[in-house]
């Protein structure tokens, strides 16, 4: 047996919520969100002293040397056997290093701050770009509805010429005439499925979940209910887009981390001062030494107390300063120059898209708007003129071609009215998104 089929009814609430659980670019978001967390702990362990500490134990150690303590005698081989401890602890406080460490650590915090804004600015995307479909799969769905109705009709007006071919009053070519219209409809609802089904696949695809689910779309109450009003106003939409666009802000703090690479890259430029401290202790368990046929062996005191009783201390300041690095480092500020200019351009180009995009979001909505008010008036027309041509064809006051045409005008009225109604939403979706107001829902 093949696996079950799963079935989801779906509103737009829910398709957000699916959505952003299961987007892989929101998933991406957040890790970097994470890492970004962590360079910025990472550039506060810089202001930190830097700690280590070393332990070894020797069981067995085994020197062979050889020793002449009178010129007349001959050098004798030296044996010596030994059992050992040594702890070390070594610290380095960094004191000046050309404001490399301030310099890193503000660039966290800025980038740590545009990635918050790039995983809203994601979550955003994810939002309208499922509300897009959404929406589509609706209007796919509608269309097909109004060509399966167109069909029927058409069926209904070919069995009534049938009947009336039948006792005379149509003629052939009339019969053949209707039959070519439904066959041409039937087309149409082909065409209208599979329009219905890819847009139903790209739903899916963007809510990431079992390609083999079936989805049926329930909008909520007053989901589809769209204020009406007249073309905003471009100056609003801009102040709002300035203020609310999170991959703006995002951009702008990207640009005032690239500014403190560039104090960073600096850095080698200036000397390097750091204040190092080190304590250390041993302890030997035993020492056998074996020369010209004797043996010795050394008494200690316990390891403990000799570890207790020879700590050793040093402290010391350590200046270090790179006089001549074969131009790398003015190399690495040119670069870190060159990067906070193209952050710039890119700041700057993305505030003038914003409010391009505004501009051409605006122009849209208003002719959605217009293109509504139209449709209505187109399908109102249409649905009188359709009744009365079809009554004269019935009684044969008038031919085929006229009802066909009034037909398809009827057809295409009722299509322009249901696309320009969920165009309408589509373009409010296109506003928020492009103002930055679209809501996480």
């Amino acid at each position: 047996m093949g696996s079950e089929v799963k079935e989801k009814k779906l509103s737009l609430a829910n398709c957000v919520e699916i959505a952003l659980n299961n987007a892989t670019s929101a998933k991406k978001a957040k890790s970097n969100l994470k890492l970004q967390g962590s360079d910025v702990l990472r550039s506060y362990g810089s202001f930190l002293p830097k700690i280590s500490v070393s332990a070894t134990y020797t069981p067995y150690s085994l020197s062979q040397s050889y020793a002449q303590y009178y010129l007349e005698a001959p050098p004798f081989k030296i044996k010596s056997e030994s059992e050992s401890v040594n702890l070390t602890l070594t610290t380095s406080l960094n004191l000046f290093n050309g404001f490399s460490d301030y310099a890193s650590l503000q660039s966290a915090l800025n980038r740590e701050q545009a990635a918050e804004y790039t995983l809203a600015r994601t979550l955003q995307s994810v939002v309208f770009d499922v509300t897009q479909y959404y929406y589509q799969v609706l209007m796919n769905r509608e269309l097909l509805d109004i060509a399966k109705e167109n069909l029927l009709s058409v069926h209904d007006q070919l069995t009534l010429t049938d009947r009336q071919f039948q006792i005379g009053l149509k003629s052939r070519t009339d019969l053949y005439q209707q039959q070519a219209a439904a066959a041409e409809s039937s087309m149409a609802v082909i065409q209208a499925e599979t329009r219905m089904q890819r847009s139903t696949i790209e739903l899916l695809r963007r809510l990431q979940i079992d390609p083999l689910t079936k989805v049926t779309l329930e909008p909520g109450q007053n989901e589809l209910e769209i204020a009406h009003q007249k073309k905003p106003d471009i100056d609003s939409l801009v102040t709002v887009a300035l203020d609310r666009r999170s991959d703006l802000k995002s951009k702008s703090f990207e640009t005032k981390a690239a500014k403190w690479q560039i104090t960073q890259s600096r850095s080698p430029w200036y000397p390097r001062l750091a204040l190092n401290f080190n304590a250390s202790t041993a302890g030997t368990e035993y020492l056998r030494q074996s020369y010209g046929g004797y043996s010795a062996e050394y008494s200690y005191p316990p390891v403990s107390d000799q570890l207790r009783n020879s700590i050793g201390y040093s402290v010391g300041l350590n200046l270090s300063w790179s006089i001549f690095d074969g131009f790398q480092t003015g190399y690495n500020v040119q670069a870190a120059k060159v990067n906070q200019l193209n952050q710039t351009f890119d700041y700057d180009d993305l505030k003038n898209n914003i409010v391009l995009d505004l501009q051409l979001a605006a122009n849209d909505y208003a002719s959605a708007l217009m293109q509504i008010e139209k449709s209505k008036a187109s399908l109102t027309a249409s649905s009188s003129a359709f009744e009365d041509i079809k009554k004269k064809y019935e009684l044969g006051a008038t031919g085929f071609v006229e009802l066909s045409s009034a037909r398809a005008a009827l057809f295409n009225a009722r299509a322009n009215l249901s696309q320009a109604t969920y165009n309408l939403a589509l373009q409010k979706s296109v506003i928020d998104f492009a103002t930055g107001t679209i809501v996480l829902q």
